[in-house]
């Protein structure tokens, strides 16, 4: 455990779980510059560990996160309007740059959300305007967009929002364990798949075919696919 930090990283070691905590619950775990930045550090982190094999997002509190820190837009006000439009624009970029990385990251990720999600908080749990019509559809984002209006747990089950609804209690327990069933599998094939999967929305089926055949390549010439095909074979003699 990280302590004292804004955002705090466990790592279950018999799982290879590894559990990223925004730890700002005075603020329902707003989004400033400092949190983003050790938001973006521990992403890093686990991306190069290769005993991570998953990954769950989750708030300290009450609240997933409440989008950006309102203090710390309140103190933007009073910059020099000619410094205003730049320093958004590399803020946004980092920001965007933070929500790229966790979801590129070639290991399943989970979002728990815990509590309220709003703006950027919804943003780090799914996406936003990119990925948010890529799950619910055009029409439904763009209706949710518009209205701005708040979507419970059962909606956010029922419109495709949301993989899971469990019992508050056992929201990090839940998460921790899917995330594990979902990171046990050969970690090369995860990456591969969940890379061109990521890209299907934006390709021809010849070039997702044409990924998925170098991705079947790469896999025969490592360790777990040799390990698994000799496993199998060793069970197949047993059992005749």
């Amino acid at each position: 455990m990280d302590e004292g930090r804004r955002v705090e990283l466990t790592i279950d070691s018999s799982s290879g779980v590894a559990v990223v905590t925004f730890n700002r619950p005075e603020v329902r775990n707003a989004i400033d510059d400092a949190t983003r930045a050790e938001l973006q550090e521990l992403l890093d982190r686990a991306a190069d560990d290769p005993e991570i094999k998953a990954l769950v997002l989750t708030g300290k509190g009450p609240a997933f996160c409440a989008g950006g820190d309102i203090s710390a837009m309140q103190r933007r006000l009073g910059a020099p309007p000619g410094q205003l439009a730049g320093s958004g624009w590399l803020r946004q970029r980092r920001l965007h740059a933070t929500i790229t990385t966790l979801h590129t990251l070639e290991k399943p990720t989970l979002a728990a959300v815990n509590g309220a999600a709003a703006g950027l908080g919804m943003d780090l749990a799914l996406g936003g305007l990119y990925f948010l019509p890529r799950r619910v559809g055009l029409p439904r984002a763009k209706e949710l967009i518009f209205s701005a209006r708040r979507v419970m747990a059962d909606e956010a089950l029922t419109i495709g929002l949301a993989d899971r609804v469990v019992p508050a209690e056992n929201l990090l327990e839940s998460a921790v364990q899917w995330a594990a069933e979902l990171g046990a599998n050969a970690g090369t094939a995860l990456a591969l798949s969940k890379s061109i999967l990521d890209q299907t929305f934006e390709l021809g089926a010849d070039q997702a075919f044409a990924l998925g055949a170098q991705a079947q390549a790469i896999c025969y010439t490592t360790d777990e696919h040799h390990q698994a095909v000799t496993a199998f074979l060793a069970r197949r003699t047993r059992a005749t």
